[in-house]
């Protein structure tokens, strides 16, 4: 019985880590967005966590990915161009909690695609930590509605609903990649379509950035490559079901960032959806536990 707690709880640790790593990238990329605009932002940050990544993977003497490695790259590095698009010049204009927990839509979501596209088995401890987490999510709203938000806020709530809507999809993608990917292999081809994909923009919207944004650039990409081969490894480990109820973990982390570094206050029913999701959470990841004979012939 230990043997299964250990082989789940190894996964979801890494998961956790990589949220994160996510959410320091998420705050960087905040202010960068606001510095140079979001397009110069992404291609700026993909370019460089590429080329990080790349040099490792070369570096390791990796081998050439499969066919269905190079389909999985494709087809995720177009979807997460347009997802985190959205994501970023959304998150410019809300406070960075809102925006976090407006995208915590995604895993609730990513749920049922792993059931229809993965046939994986959505057990009912799963359902109920992901409607104890979303709960948590509708408690935080309420919170937020409270401020006076204004237009510009508003499209940028509803750019980031755009986004959860790819990142529902993304989960499952980050499951069936890992199934025919290394981690490394996965973030390096990964961000090089996504950088292919805002490539051609370049003529008409990309610019250098000011000198004193090459270090948030050089972190934001560190971040962004950490986490994506980090969450790359534990769903090469784990079902879509016991880490997508993880990503709520980042609300905490948003939460703190966005009060240090943009002096953005939280609210007390923040505070306690925050906890909602945080238990959700253990209750959708906590394996089940082994029958009797199982937990004797592992033992």
């Amino acid at each position: 019985m230990q043997q299964g707690r250990t082989s789940i709880a190894v996964p979801v640790v890494v998961a956790t880590a990589a949220i994160a790593f996510y959410s320091a990238m998420d705050a960087v990329m905040k202010a960068l967005t606001i510095a140079i605009g979001v397009y110069n932002a992404m291609l700026w940050r993909m370019l460089v966590a590429t080329l990080i990544a790349g040099l490792v993977w070369l570096a390791l003497r990796s081998p050439r990915p499969s066919r269905a490695g190079l389909r999985m790259h494709l087809i995720r590095g177009i979807m997460s161009s347009l997802m985190a698009i959205l994501f970023f010049w959304g998150l410019a204009r809300v406070p960075l909690a809102q925006g976090v927990a407006l995208a915590f839509i995604a895993p609730l979501i990513a749920l049922y695609l792993a059931a229809l596209i993965l046939g994986e088995k959505i057990e009912r401890r799963a359902i109920l930590g992901s409607l104890l987490g979303f709960a948590g999510v509708l408690v935080i709203m309420l919170a937020q509605a409270e401020a006076d938000l204004g237009p510009e806020a508003f499209r940028g709530a509803l750019s980031i609903l755009g986004s959860a809507m790819f990142y529902a999809w993304n989960i499952v993608l980050m499951r069936q990649q890992a199934l025919v990917a290394k981690p490394l292999e996965a973030t390096v081809f990964t961000g090089l379509i996504i950088a292919a994909c805002y490539l051609p923009f370049a003529p008409f919207w990309g610019a250098l950035p000011p000198s004193d944004q090459y270090g948030p650039i050089l972190l934001s990409a560190l971040f962004g490559v950490a986490a994506l081969t980090l969450l790359s490894w534990a769903y090469g480990r784990a079902e879509a079901q016991y880490l997508a109820p993880i990503e709520y973990t980042a609300f905490v982390w948003a939460a703190l960032f966005g009060l240090v570094l943009f002096a953005e206050p939280v609210r007390p029913l923040t505070l306690i959806g925050a906890a909602m999701i945080v238990a959700g959470c253990y209750v959708a990841a906590k394996p089940k536990k082994a029958p009797l004979a199982d937990a004797m012939i592992e033992v």
